[in-house]
């Protein structure tokens, strides 16, 4: 039985070239950045590198670029680490009820500390009003974080009006971007963000390596103390091999990025249609057409999701119920409930389908028709 990955969107397999380049540097390369001898300035090349693949990728400069272990960590920095610098000027953040959990647990965390939080709702496709921003905004508002792409179901903040909003206001806009970076064109001047945060395993790099884009100007209260790396904004050794495999995966991102992008499409409308041809009664969760090509999340009435999940796993085909982070847990996805209220069924029935490198035609279909036998046989 051949096995089918469809949840790209929690982790996705290391590309072939990242993990040749990795092995090579693993095997070559294993000198200090912060030593002064050959074997340190041959590391210290490759982090120097990286950072300007990466800084190219969103039309940045490679000063702006902060590495970090992975997503999670740039969002804790960039939301707990501004807030703690710039407590001075106010202590009101503005964010979605929809965020990662490491967006939304530094700010539960900032508000133990005595901070004040504003989550913003959001409508039945899981985008947030820019008015309901506007009238949120207040003089002591000093940073809204809005995710760009949703990690669950794809949705698509207006990123570029609220930074339009925020021209003249003392508030800095953040964006977690993780699960946008590498099928979305993302340059931070037109979208006017202060702060990105990108992880690397969201797009065939290796885990534990991601970075966050800080623009000029901008200060951080540090989250690890040591020595003086990243400009001594984040201490710590760097991870030579895993910054090489992520300089990699972001070339071959960004150069397959349209071509992706239409393909990831094409499947959606593939798995959508041999749906509707095998006669299954489904809901769309978000917009199909205005959301993260890569990701589709589906409702399917009279079912429940841990039989649907068991069961396509039995018939070879990994999907999931949302977010990752919260695999295993009882609790009903926040971003659903966010969506369509505590009450909804939806919130018992969806499965996110996410797409991703070695998918084929032939896995979409193969994959929607063993969905269709599974509701089909679990419906009520």
């Amino acid at each position: 039985m051949e096995r089918i990955y469809l949840d790209h969107a929690a982790t996705s397999p290391l590309h072939p070239e990242v993990i040749s380049r990795m092995i090579a540097v693993m095997e070559t390369q294993f000198g200090n950045p912060s030593s002064i001898h050959s074997f340190g300035r041959e590391t210290r090349h490759i982090l120097d590198e990286t950072r300007q693949v990466l800084a190219d990728s969103i039309h940045a400069k490679p000063t702006n670029i902060i590495l970090t272990s992975g997503g999670t960590e740039a969002d804790n920095l960039a939301v707990i680490g501004y807030a703690e610098k710039n407590q001075h000027l106010g202590k009101h953040i503005i964010t979605t009820q929809i965020e990662h959990h490491a967006i939304l647990h530094s700010c539960q965390e900032l508000e133990r500390q005595g901070y004040e939080v504003t989550y913003l709702p959001v409508d039945e496709t899981g985008v947030i009003s820019v008015a309901e921003f506007q009238n949120a905004l207040r003089d002591d508002t000093i940073l809204a974080t809005i995710m760009y792409g949703n990690n669950e179901v794809g949705s698509i903040q207006p990123i570029k009006e609220i930074g339009e909003l925020l021209k003249e206001h003392q508030a800095i806009l953040h964006t977690d971007a993780v699960q946008a970076y590498g099928v979305e064109k993302l340059d931070v001047n037109e979208l006017q963000v202060d702060m990105l945060s990108v992880s690397a395993h969201k797009i065939n790099g290796p885990k534990g390596i991601g970075f966050l884009y800080v623009a000029d100007g901008i200060s951080l209260s540090p989250r690890a103390f040591g020595g003086e790396q990243e400009r001594k904004r984040r201490a710590g050794t760097e991870n030579v091999p895993a910054v090489a495999g992520f300089q990699v995966a972001v070339k071959i991102a960004m150069k397959e990025q349209e071509a992706k992008q239409n393909l990831y499409r094409e499947f959606k409308t593939l798995f959508i249609d041999c749906l509707k041809s095998e006669d299954v009664t489904f809901e769309a969760n978000g917009l199909l057409d205005k959301s993260l090509p890569h990701v589709l999340n589906l409702s399917f009435p009279g079912t429940n999701v841990e039989a649907v999940l068991v069961n396509l796993d039995l018939a070879g085909v990994a999907v999931s119920s949302g977010s990752a982070c919260t695999a295993g847990s009882i609790d009903p996805s926040h971003v659903l409930v966010a969506m369509f209220g505590k009450d909804s069924e939806r919130i018992t029935n969806s499965i996110r389908f996410s797409f991703g490198l070695n998918n084929t035609k032939e896995q979409i279909e193969t994959a929607a028709k063993e969905t269709a036998k599974v509701v089909k046989r679990l419906v009520k």
